[in-house]
């Protein structure tokens, strides 16, 4: 049976080498895994550690390696990265120990660089007090984009468009643990009796700030095999994320379009403000990602979730002028979930370059389908102005028919909000970046 090591080894792998989002492999290798809590625990903190330091702990790999970091085999590379982590970020975790596991995986996935691992290692553990950073007066993108593992061109842009305290400081916060928010499903039980029931569990939790039915909690392992999560009687859901369902706000028994849906909170919380009334229609493209929706609306009881496959850069005939609400939650770079996703930082410029495009569409589309004196609602997870405002500026040039419209039942951004949008930051508001507009159709 793997042991804990060698279960983050081939996490970490299949996200940097198979394209796998660092929580999808957390939650595919700790699945049907047999281990305790305690090491479930420090799995996730390896994977997410060296996924979220990569950049760095290659920087000390090529100042001790006589093998530059990019030449090393992949599961050599990850073995030092995992050994380098544990030596320099946990204190849990003896360095003997770190170099010594470290050894153990070598032997069993590349023999022959078992001796190469051990040197590297403790080389490392004898100068561990000498390792510095890149000169911070000298470059500072280098020094951002080594010390907080970005790509250096996402660096150098945020520079540009924020200025550099600001970015340090979303930096800084960008590798800080992000909360864990469930969300009660009101349907079947109260926020306070939930909150009983987790703790009866023993889980650490308390009533969140800003949203009624949101619940922040501490110690919540292994989401899917508890019993509460089963009954359907929470959903995970980033704060951030409530806010859409509260500045929609919708009315009961009213139709909605959700055109992005997957994987599903924003179309069941729209779905459950609506009391189980009237109808969400939840689309996505992706078969697996509709399963998903499927199964959270079936968890949490609701009949008024209509699901379908349907591609939002194509126009619905069928649904123009249909709709009282319409969410378009559009794909974009991620840039406000980097604490959640952390190989978002290394995207390639080219991976983000046409989404701008393909936002644009999407609401284009989008809007043909919502009624007189209807609402259009766009967000986005990144905090990009060319994904967010810049998109809805230009939408509004060429749609006079649509006005923003003050958000006011929510207090979050005070500066943008009566102008009917709000951008949302993890280091001013403590919760993922996120962009949300509120667009009226006035005729």
């Amino acid at each position: 049976m793997k042991n804990a090591r060698e279960i983050a080894l081939n996490a970490i792998y299949d996200i940097e080498n198979k394209g796998l989002y660092s929580n999808i492999g957390v939650n595919k290798y700790l699945k049907n895994s047999n281990l305790k809590d305690i090491d479930r625990g420090f799995v996730t903190e390896i994977i997410y550690g060296v996924v979220e330091n990569r950049y760095f702990l290659n920087y000390v790999i090529d100042k001790f390696s006589s093998i530059k970091s990019k030449k090393l085999s992949p599961y050599v590379r990850i073995i030092l990265q995992m050994g380098i982590y544990q030596i320099l970020f946990l204190d849990s975790v003896t360095d003997f120990a770190a170099v010594n596991e470290s050894v153990n995986l070598a032997k069993k996935y590349y023999k022959k660089a078992s001796g190469f691992v051990n040197g590297v290692l403790r080389n490392i553990v004898r100068n561990q007090n000498s390792i510095k950073y890149p000169d911070k007066n000298k470059d500072l993108v280098k020094y951002l984009s080594v010390k907080y593992s970005y790509e250096k061109w996402i660096v150098e842009n945020w520079i540009k468009n924020f200025g550099k305290d600001f970015v340090e400081d979303l930096l800084e916060a960008n590798n800080e643990k992000p909360s864990l928010y469930l969300r009660t499903n009101t349907l079947k039980i109260s926020r306070d009796e939930l909150i009983k029931k987790l703790k009866n569990q023993g889980i650490e939790c308390e009533k969140a700030k800003l949203i009624e039915e949101a619940i922040v909690v501490k110690n919540l392992k292994n989401i899917e095999n508890n019993k509460l999560f089963k009954l359907g009687y929470f959903q995970v859901q980033d704060i951030s994320s409530m806010i859409i369902g509260h500045v929609i706000n919708p009315n009961e028994n009213s139709l909605i379009l959700d055109v992005c849906s997957a994987p599903g909170g924003k179309t069941t919380h729209l779905a459950t403000l609506m009391e189980n009334t009237g109808q969400v229609v939840a689309r996505d493209i992706f078969d697996h990602k509709l399963k998903l929706i499927n199964e959270n609306v079936k968890r949490l009881g609701l009949s008024n979730v209509k699901i379908e496959k349907f591609d939002a850069l194509n126009i619905d005939k069928k649904s123009l002028e249909k709709f009282d609400y319409v969410l378009v939650d559009a794909p974009c770079s991620g840039f406000g979930i980097i604490r959640r996703k952390p190989e978002i930082k290394y995207k390639d410029k080219k991976e983000v370059l046409n989404l701008p495009k393909i936002q644009k569409n999407i609401l284009k589309n989008s809007s043909k389908y919502v009624k007189k004196g209807g609402l259009l609602v766009y967000s986005t997870c990144t905090i990009e102005d060319r994904e967010n405002i810049d998109i809805i500026k230009e939408f509004l040039k060429e749609n006079d028919n649509f006005k923003l419209e003050p958000i006011t039942n929510i207090k979050i951004d005070l500066e943008n909000q009566e102008n009917g949008y709000v951008k949302i930051y993890p280091h001013i508001h403590g919760m993922d970046g996120f962009f949300i507009a509120k667009i009226r159709r006035v005729r």
